[in-house]
């Protein structure tokens, strides 16, 4: 029986796709499972390469399936030695490299649960994720343990140029014993160093329900080489972007370093990348660079996730690749449940929508009440999960033939004198300025009309009146006379957040500080 790698068709997707074909791909069963034996182990014997780092230093490294999984069993049999157990907490604190992939794999590989930290983190961001998860190891360079707060319990390696050579006297081979259910993971979701949100606590049997993802959201197939250049401390970067095309045994490309748009583009060239998912503003950044036009591409199938698109970087991906990107929507707490089927034949890529359904799943936009909306009629977009309504705190509606459309964050609607506007849409309509590098709009207090729109935006250009006036023409121009910015501050960069989406709520709360302190002097 085929399985389900080798259909291609949306068609095919709806008819074949169940839970017990998603096991097939598998060697492990709903009792016992292991994500490093899936994603490296039982991959070992083809002699394919695994990983293609590509570092912005400018040099390129490729790891074997084989090394990987021989010196991620001599670290696990390292941790062991150390003490460690299955179930205690390993933090991985470095960027893609071979010391990142032996560490997070052996943790995981002896059932130590793997705890992986954004490299860019100061000391209250380590600092309060430690003091969550509790871990008994951290893995990271000599930078960054310089910056890791003391802690009884917590042991800290700097992995030098030495860690993998001084694992040498370890077994190569390490047998995992790890249950379906037991913890595999804990993932933090990219919030503020103040506003520390929950880890996410992800079972070895975890990578079975992302292959959804990976076969339809980023169009995956044995192989691909894959390349997705998000941090794997994030949800995109290391559930999308490493363990779910690992387990399928696709070569990957990952990127180490600080992010610079041509090094990217010219290792697209290079390796000959067929399928790329990144976040929305690699995408933009691509387009800003202005080179792109110098480099060759072989790309096939493009998906992107973390934000909408601009609808004119849209067409630069269309006009450079050669296929159109296709959103993969969801939460790293309710995993991705709309996509648009790269590379299958039979479903065409609405520019702008969020797709459709991954096979087996029920979404909806609801209204207040829970009611299905009507096409075209705005609501939240809510799951079916576990015999209830899921709301994913997002806006966005259907249209007439079943694909949904992201209106924005719930907390994202500007209210202005009675109308509803979309902080998205205002957003695009800015980038359409050729001198706008990038836009962000909120909703500021206005005494009048309840609240205005209030953008700022990334030129190279001087900001001037003139400019202002530009911008505010150019959004009537693109959605309608009321939704402009009254308000256009110029700036030298946009808060993001450490997974790169834009911070609007840092925004909103940089102009309410002023408001309350003000209050409080009354």
């Amino acid at each position: 029986m085929p399985t389900l790698t080798e259909y291609l068709t949306y068609a095919d997707a709806q008819q074949h796709c169940s839970p017990e074909k998603l096991w097939e791909l598998f060697d492990g069963d709903r009792v016992h499972m292991n994500i490093a034996h899936e994603c490296i182990d039982r991959h070992a014997d083809s002699r394919r390469p695994a990983v293609i780092l590509i570092k912005a230093t400018g040099e390129d490294e490729v790891l074997g399936f084989d090394e990987l999984s021989r010196d991620a069993s001599r670290f696990a049999h390292a941790l062991v030695a150390r003490g460690i157990e299955p179930g205690d907490r390993v933090a991985v604190m470095l960027e893609p490299s071979r010391e990142f992939y032996v560490a997070l794999f052996g943790a995981i590989k002896m059932g130590a649960i793997a705890v992986p930290l954004f490299t860019l983190f100061g000391p209250d961001g380590i600092r309060l994720r430690i003091d969550d998860c509790r871990p008994r190891l951290l893995i990271t360079n000599a930078e960054k343990a310089s910056q890791v707060p003391a802690m009884p319990g917590l042991d800290i390696v700097v992995a030098g140029a030495d860690f993998v050579s001084g694992l040498a006297d370890y077994a190569g081979h390490f047998e995992c014993n790890s249950r379906a259910d037991d913890f595999a993971i804990f993932q933090y979701t990219s919030g503020t160093t103040r506003e520390l949100p929950d880890a996410v606590k992800h079972s070895h049997r975890a990578i079975v329900t992302l292959m959804l993802a990976a076969l339809y959201g980023s169009g995956i197939r044995p192989g691909d080489r894959f390349m997705c250049p998000s941090s794997p401390a994030w949800g995109h970067g290391l559930w999308h972007g490493t363990l779910a095309p690992l387990a399928l045994g696709v070569t990957i490309g990952a990127y180490s370093g600080k992010y610079h748009a041509e090094r990217l583009l010219k290792a697209l060239q290079d390796h000959r990348f067929n399928n790329m998912s990144a976040a929305a503003t690699h995408y933009r950044m691509m387009r800003n660079a202005g080179v792109a036009t110098n480099y060759q591409y072989f790309l096939e199938k493009l998906s992107f996730t973390g934000e909408p698109i601009d609808s004119e970087t849209a067409e630069f991906v269309v006009d450079t690749f050669g296929v159109p990107a296709g959103s993969m929507y969801g939460t790293t707490e309710i995993g991705v449940c709309l996509v648009n089927y790269p590379g299958a034949p039979d479903f065409p890529i609405k520019p702008g929508s969020l797709g459709k359904p991954v096979p087996g799943l029920r979404v909806e936009v609801q209204d207040l009440g829970g009611a299905p909306c009507p096409p075209g009629i705005t609501g939240e977009i809510k799951l079916w999960r576990r015999d209830e309504w899921v709301a994913t705190k997002d806006l966005g509606r259907v249209d007439a033939d079943g694909y949904f459309w992201h209106g924005g964050r719930a907390d994202d609607v500007i209210i202005s004198a009675g109308w509803t506007m979309s902080a998205v849409e205002i957003e695009d309509a800015i980038l359409k300025h050729p001198d706008v590098t990038e836009a962000a709009a909120i909703g500021v207090p206005d005494a009048l009309r309840g609240q205005i729109v209030k953008a700022f935006v990334v030129s190279p250009r001087l900001g001037d009146d003139a400019f202002t006036q530009e911008i505010q023409d150019t959004v009537r121009t693109q959605l309608s006379q009321h939704e402009y910015p009254r308000q256009v501050v110029f700036v030298a960069e946009l808060p993001k957040t450490p997974a790169g989406k834009i911070h609007r709520k840092k925004l909103r709360d940089q102009e309410v500080a002023p408001l309350a302190t003000a209050a409080a002097v009354q």
